[in-house]
């Protein structure tokens, strides 16, 4: 089994690299990424959220990944049942401290499902719709994103981003190489390898995966308080990234020379304002990740 697995990644990989040429990612002149699917409009990184994302005009579906107990791959930001949008199955809210003892990683899925993260009214996103929603496995919400979207004759990429720490490895998530083999498995299964980016403040999860399958595309993180120039960052990683997505705050005219000079793609996260669109746009970024994709539609 293990033989025939191997032989399949290898020919599912070699197909990807010899179509990266033609631009397997779909990337337009500019990339209108919907972040956890559409945060501001629907409960995030749910599916409702994802169709949401797609009716607004997104091109790709940004989401976040972690593992269950049971070896699966769960969409969710945090690594536990975060107190602001969870209500558990008995109809109760969370403690932050109970919060944080729930944790994806040391529950099975089937036990995870029966949580809801949609009710729960979220002041911080005051137009986001309350529904009844939970978190989806990744390979169910690619499902359904795919059969929505085939419905609306668009063509939809994937921004997954691998959320791990060192000092979190075996705690919240597993080591690296499982936690990253674990989502491949879920892309070759799905067929949509050449269609996503796989990114991450964590190098290590980047790097893994440009040693063992180089025709996956990756994209690096930065948080606001990164100091470097983008020389350092790709010299730190070790190889160019096909994308660079720093807070939009890093961003200046520099930043995006430096980095189209090594032709890497700078895509901002996170913008929630159609001035810090245009302003970005004025910088020359290649695309932006926002909460509110109905955005997009002013631009």
């Amino acid at each position: 089994m293990k033989i025939f697995f191997s032989i399949c990644m290898i020919t599912v990989f070699a197909a990807c690299s010899a179509t990266r040429k033609n631009n397997q990612f779909n990337f337009v002149s500019f990339d209108k990424e919907g972040h956890r699917g559409a945060r501001g409009l629907m409960p995030e990184n749910t599916i409702e959220a994802m169709l949401r994302g797609i009716d607004e005009g997104v091109n790709t579906l940004e989401l976040d990944l972690h593992i269950t107990k049971d070896k699966k791959v769960v969409v969710s930001h945090d690594p536990f049942f975060n107190e602001l949008i969870t209500t558990t199955p008995e109809g109760k809210f969370l403690s932050k401290e109970e919060s944080r003892k729930r944790l994806l990683y040391n529950m099975n899925y089937d036990s995870i499902r029966k949580y809801d993260v949609g009710l729960k009214a979220y002041p911080e996103f005051p137009r986001q719709k309350k529904i009844p929603a939970y978190k989806p496995l990744f390979a169910s919400l690619i499902d359904a994103a795919e059969t929505y979207a085939s419905q609306k004759n668009r063509d939809i990429n994937y921004n997954v981003e691998i959320k791990s720490k060192e000092s979190t490895d075996n705690i919240n998530h597993p080591a690296v190489p499982e936690f990253a083999e674990l989502v491949v498995k879920v892309l070759v299964e799905k067929k949509i390898t050449a269609r996503t980016i796989i990114q991450s403040f964590d190098m290590r999860p980047l790097q893994y995966l440009h040693a063992k399958y180089p025709a996956i595309q990756t994209s690096l993180l930065l948080e606001a308080k990164e100091n470097g120039t983008v020389n350092d960052f790709v010299q730190k990683l070790g190889f160019k990234p096909t994308v660079i997505s720093p807070n939009f705050a890093l961003v200046t005219k520099q930043f995006v020379d430096d980095c189209h000079k090594l032709n890497i793609r700078v895509i901002p996260w996170t913008v929630n304002t159609l001035k810090e669109i245009k302003n970005l746009q004025a910088l020359g970024v290649d695309g932006v990740i926002s909460d509110y994709p109905d955005l997009f539609k002013q631009l």
